[in-house]
């Protein structure tokens, strides 16, 4: 039986010929990550196992991004510890305020992940990486210490979902649209523990961005992972960035697939998941009034510069709604920069929005954007549990940048179509 791309990439990194689902395999890194959050806790790990030095310091990634710049002294405190260990290793990739970003939007733009790559993060949305060819997955602060200690980790060879993808999205309809429909479609567990593969001629017509943010929500639907193949568009993003080999790897002709979905991208249309799951996905015609307190566009789902433009272009000569409280956060310095080089930073604000330095802010209810009791939220992040960025009693809508934009100027949840 042949293999999938994700279990290509396993077996090459466990040094064997093939692997099947459900094995248990030890496989080297190409790169080890925690934040400021995950990091002290993985530290913590490391120090207790007795070890001094890191497996290979320059395959350590630490980003300060969850709660910097610093929201109190808890934060500061977190931070504190991933700087003092990042000088006591010589860990290279180490990024603070000034030379931070949001992390899966930093590590892919600065080069440190690429195809055929195996990547662990002590992040849930480490998947992100998928985008570029690799295998890339979230893991507690434990196996993250024990990646630093040993530069492996163990691994279950997942199962896989294939998702052929048919045609193109239509205008003011993103990558975002489409992962809320397919988790819409299978369910917040349909991909529980599986690989989420997407192939088929639609591919082509999906920016990096795009897959970016599609692999970023892989793990909203349960996934281990979610991971595109090597094509151009992957190949342009990686020219210049990317300095260690590309190894694309493809899904053998017998891979075998627990199930396959064809999906028409021209069908899918502007989806918003509703509260309090992601997989309760509704379309315009489901939504009805909803009226809004605050619109959240950035995060490592949707902060890219693509995403910037897409709100800019909604933005553009109109208002944000007085009632409505708009924040703007570029995933990282390079995006911000050319944020400012488009004019799209003067578009934000004289529309009444605000933006804010590259963090993650808000998502996790950390700062910058807090609800109170009863407010509502149309956001471009991830999540939108019971009290995920703030009051129990708050709501959020996941949206693409479109929908964002036009609801932050109507003042209700609003399909751009409406403008």
């Amino acid at each position: 039986m042949g293999m999938t791309m994700s279990q290509k990439i396993l077996a090459a990194h466990a040094n064997l010929k093939e692997v099947k689902a459900g094995q248990l395999i030890s496989a080297e890194l190409d790169l080890v990550l925690a934040n400021d959050i995950t990091g002290p806790v993985a530290i913590k790990e490391f120090k207790k196992a007795g070890v001094e030095r890191v497996a290979q310091k320059d395959k350590i990634a630490l980003v300060m991004d969850h709660f910097a710049p610093n929201k109190d002294i808890k934060s500061a405190q977190q931070c504190k510890t991933c700087r003092t260990f990042a000088i006591e290793q010589g860990i290279e990739n180490f990024f603070d305020v000034g030379k931070m970003g949001i992390e899966h939007a930093l590590l892919p733009e600065q080069g440190l992940v690429g195809a055929g790559d195996l990547v662990i993060g002590a992040d849930s949305h480490t998947c992100t990486y998928g985008a570029l060819g690799a295998f890339s997955t979230g893991v507690g602060s434990t196996d993250m210490a024990a990646g630093m200690i040993e530069q492996k980790c163990w691994f279950k060879v997942p199962s896989a979902i294939k998702f052929n993808l048919l045609g193109k999205l239509k205008p003011n309809v993103c990558g975002k649209d489409l992962i809320l429909h397919i988790i819409g479609k299978i369910g917040v567990d349909g991909a529980l523990y599986k690989s989420m593969e997407f192939v088929g001629e639609g591919v082509k017509s999906l920016t990096i961005d795009d897959r970016f943010t599609i692999c970023n929500m892989a793990i909203e639907a349960g996934a281990k992972n979610g991971i595109f193949p090597v094509d151009e568009i992957t190949l342009e993003y990686l020219n210049g960035r990317f300095k260690r080999e590309i190894k694309a790897y493809y899904p053998d002709d017998d891979a075998e697939y627990d199930e396959v979905y064809d999906i028409n991208l021209s069908a899918i249309v502007p989806t918003v998941s509703f509260p309090h799951l992601p997989e309760n996905a509704k379309t315009p015609d489901e939504w009805g009034d909803i009226k809004i307190d605050q619109v959240v566009i950035g995060s490592c789902t949707n902060g890219h510069i693509s995403d910037m433009r897409q709100a800019a272009e909604i933005l553009k000569g109109r208002k944000v709604a007085k009632q409505v409280r708009a924040i703007i956060i570029p995933a990282t310095n390079e995006i911000y920069l050319q944020c400012l080089k488009e004019g799209l930073l003067e578009i934000f604000i004289n529309a009444g929005a605000i933006v804010s330095t590259p963090t993650c802010g808000p998502c996790l209810g950390g700062h910058m954007g807090i609800l109170a009791e009863n407010e509502r939220c149309v956001s471009t992040t991830n999540r939108n549990f019971v009290g995920r960025m703030g009051h129990i009693t708050s709501e959020i809508y996941l949206a693409s940048p479109f929908v964002a934009a036009a609801s932050a100027v109507l003042g209700r949840l609003a399909s751009p179509e409406e403008l």
